[in-house]
C-alpha cells in the first residue's frame, strides 16, 4: 500500500477543512507517511495533563484519532468526510510529560472502511504507554 499523499499534503488539507485541531497550538506534527504507515509527534501542554503530571487519556485518545485519520488520508487522498466508526485503546503504562510519538499502520483498506492499528511511546522510548485500534467509514467516492 503506497501513500498518495505526502505528511505536507495531509496537514495542508487539514488546515483547511480541520482548522480547529490546532487550538492549543501545533502540538501535533506528521514526522511521515510511508507504506501502510504514518508516524506523529503530540507534544503536550499544560492543557494535556492530569492531575499527578501525566498525559491525559482523552489527549491520547485524540492523538490516536487524529493519527488514523493522517494515514488514511494518506492512502485515500483528500476524502475530509472519512470519519471514525469505532475506537479502541489500551492504556498500558503512565505517559510521562514531553513528546509522545504515535506510529499507526493500516490494518484493512477496503473500499468502505479502513481499519488501523496505533501504539503510543515517550520520544526516545519503545515502551508502550497506549495501544489502539480504529476503523473509519470511508464516503463513497
Amino acid at each position: 500500500m503506497q501513500p498518495v499523499m505526502t505528511g505536507e499534503e495531509v496537514m495542508s488539507l487539514l488546515d483547511k477543512v480541520f482548522p480547529q485541531i490546532h487550538q492549543d497550538g501545533r502540538v501535533h506534527e506528521i514526522l511521515s507517511i510511508s507504506s501502510g504507515t504514518a508516524v506523529m509527534r503530540f507534544t503536550a501542554n499544560e492543557r494535556h495533563l492530569r492531575p499527578g503530571g501525566t498525559v491525559s487519556g482523552p489527549a491520547l485518545m485524540t492523538l490516536v484519532d487524529f493519527a488514523a485519520y493522517v494515514v488514511i488520508l494518506g492512502h485515500i487522498g483528500p476524502q475530509a468526510l472519512a470519519v471514525t466508526t469505532n475506537l479502541n485503546i489500551n492504556f498500558l503504562r503512565k505517559p510521562e510529560p514531553g513528546p509522545l510519538i504515535a506510529t499507526c499502520r493500516l490494518i484493512k483498506l477496503g473500499k468502505r472502511l479502513a481499519v488501523v492499528e496505533c501504539g503510543i511511546t515517550g520520544e526516545g522510548h519503545d515502551d508502550l504507554v497506549a495501544h489502539a485500534t480504529a476503523t473509519y467509514s470511508i464516503p463513497p467516492r
